[in-house]
């Protein structure tokens, strides 16, 4: 009898950790402007040196909301230890997720908020448009910093900066909310869930498609990419409609500089509607004319807001589902000191 006890205490020390065990980022509020501002902790930036890139991930933190809102508006600043702006091309990502909400193409863990170096200031008209939060709900956000340059930095803060409408308000007309699709869905390159492929010499090609759970309009969308991207698309398979093409502004050396948001709402529609009966799928290309593989030298996302059809409920999420655990798991891990390092080691390994 006491064996089994001890085998089920050992098997329920053994799972992985859960949100709540994360370290809250600190979380301030301005009333007066209506903004949340969400600051993870600071960390050691070394200069790359050789011509190479410094990259650093940050401690993965909960985040804890403190007010009902509807967000319509977001940025991303990179300061010193002084707050001093230091430049936005040090962002590699910045990710905000909700693990208590689903994704509206498949049954993981709901990405509220993906931006990255080449991301501009986000923003939807407030009286239209909002994604609601509710005071207490948990999120999870975690960042990574990229430095090309030889200069170091100490102490370096990321801040996520919201704008919010309070709650109680009559407005936004549309609760919106957030989706996205990468080409290494549904779970990534186990055991962080990195969603980065190698790229060969010359094009590259990944794909996924999927249905979404609900039917609705997707109000625009932005992409990520990484240097020697050609292109995103988003296509509809079903009736064979190209609904989206993207490429991103490069330099003459192939690095990506920005990705152009794109939106699809004008005084005559709302957007671009999917239907769960439809299947979508997500193309990413890339040319690489180094004439040498690079490790993880690839990824390819986009992310954007929806808006249900009238009538239609956002899908609950259920945390029994084998693919939630699992993406949820590979999610906290990848915001381990030692699966950033392996993930960093991998990045600027020799082909």
């Amino acid at each position: 009898m006491w064996a089994v006890l001890l085998l089920i205490a050992l098997l329920a020390g053994a799972r992985d950790p859960g949100p709540e065990t994360l370290p809250r980022a600190m979380v301030l509020v301005d009333s007066g402007a209506h903004q949340l501002v969400i600051q993870l902790p600071p960390v050691d930036v070394p200069g790359a040196g050789s011509g190479g890139e410094a990259m650093v991930g940050l401690p993965l933190c909960q985040v804890l909301v403190p007010v009902d809102a509807s967000l319509h508006g977001s940025r991303v600043e990179v300061v010193d230890e002084s707050g001093r702006p230091l430049p936005h091309e040090m962002l590699h990502h910045f990710n905000l997720s909700d693990p208590d909400h689903r994704e509206l193409f498949l049954p993981i863990g709901l990405h509220l908020l993906a931006m990255s170096r080449e991301t501009p200031t986000i923003t939807v008209p407030r009286l239209l448009f909002g994604l609601p939060l509710a005071r207490g709900q948990r999120l999870i956000a975690g960042a990574m910093l990229a430095n090309r340059s030889d200069v170091a930095y100490r102490r370096v803060q990321v801040r996520l900066v919201l704008r919010y409408v309070p709650g109680g308000r009559p407005w936004p007309l549309y609760r919106t909310y957030p989706w996205a699709i990468d080409v290494q869905y549904p779970l990534g390159r186990p055991p962080s869930g990195s969603k980065a492929f190698d790229l060969a010499p010359g094009r590259t090609e990944r794909f996924w498609e999927g249905s979404p759970a609900i039917p609705g309009t997707i109000l625009g969308l932005g992409g990520h990419m990484h240097d020697y991207g050609v292109s995103l698309e988003l296509k509809d398979m079903t009736t064979g409609t190209v609904l989206w093409r993207g490429a991103p502004v490069t330099d003459a050396a192939g690095r990506v500089i920005t990705f152009p948001l794109a939106r699809f709402y004008n005084w005559r529609r709302l957007g671009v509607r999917v239907v769960p009966a439809h299947r979508y799928r997500l193309t990413a290309v890339y040319e690489n004319r180094t004439g040498r593989s690079i490790r993880d030298g690839g990824m390819g996302a986009v992310a954007g807001l929806f808006v249900p059809d009238r009538g239609a409920e956002w899908p609950p999420v259920d945390t029994r589902d084998t693919l939630y655990q699992q993406d949820l798991a590979a999610t906290i891990r990848s915001g381990s000191v030692a699966m950033m390092a392996d993930m960093m080691m991998g990045r600027h390994a020799d082909p």
